[in-house]
């Protein structure tokens, strides 16, 4: 799973590092413009070092801010699950604040926070949280009726018996949201980098950018996608490894 993520990204950077360069064959576009291969492997052999670095100090704060995300949606989702009134209230409320660019209230946690580690954190979180929740909400708001029927009808129903009957019959489903969501941290936290901050993979790009160093920015690119290729392979590795070993010690026990 990890590798095939990795060369999955490759074959799409390939095709698009393909379609630049025909775009600058095409149009006698020149380096300055758009760079050729040997001033690309030229530059990532002088930054690839410290980009690399850049990269895990990004993905630090991806990571960080993606399980406060993961623990504040899966909260909320719990209280959330009743169709009670209050539970129907927090589902609404989700959905209506899910539907506002969270990214475009970045200026303003700069503003209040600065440009520090905060903000990175702040925003990574912010950016991810919101789907998660959605999705977190839909499993636990949709009952396993055939399971939990046994329950209520013993009298045995709890609701942390209840959170991990749901939880349990919709693992490959969290295990797909908690993934995908490692892409939005990422990129919230690079977002905030780009705006304002003075540190990670975001501040270089924006760096590069000033310059006009396209192969500088493809080179990041390059070092941001196999990151986060890597790293979303090994939470759906560790995912597969939680089902096959909660599925062997407890659904009998839940059966």
């Amino acid at each position: 799973m990890l590798f095939r993520r990795i060369y999955q990204f490759m074959i799409v950077y390939g095709i698009f590092l393909g379609l630049l360069l025909a775009v600058k064959t095409g149009l006698s576009l020149s380096d300055y413009v758009i760079p050729g291969i040997p001033l690309i492997l030229d530059t990532a052999g002088q930054v690839a070092g410290g980009f690399f670095k850049d990269v895990l100090d990004t993905l630090s704060v991806a990571i960080l801010g993606q399980g406060i995300s993961i623990f504040l949606a899966f909260f909320v989702g719990i209280l959330g699950r009743r169709s009670s009134w209050a539970g129907s209230m927090i589902r609404v409320t989700a959905y209506n604040i899910q539907a506002y660019p969270i990214v475009a209230l970045a200026p303003i946690i700069f503003i209040l926070l600065g440009d520090g580690f905060l903000s990175r954190l702040l925003i990574a979180a912010m950016i991810c949280y919101f789907p998660l929740l959605l999705s977190v909400l839909g499993v636990m708001a949709a009952p396993v009726t055939d399971i939990e029927h046994f329950y209520i009808a013993t009298g045995r129903m709890r609701w942390h018996l209840e959170v991990k009957i749901r939880a349990f019959e919709n693992l490959s489903k969290l295990t797909t949201v908690i993934a995908g969501s490692a892409t939005l941290a990422m990129a919230g936290t690079i977002v905030a980098e780009f705006i304002a901050a003075n540190a990670g993979i975001g501040y270089s790009i924006r760096i590069a950018l000033y310059q006009s160093d396209l192969a500088a920015i493809l080179t990041a690119l390059f070092m941001i996608g196999i990151v986060i290729s890597v790293y979303q392979g090994l939470l759906e590795s560790l995912g597969e490894a939680v089902k096959a070993k909660w599925g062997s010690e407890n659904k009998g026990a839940l059966l």
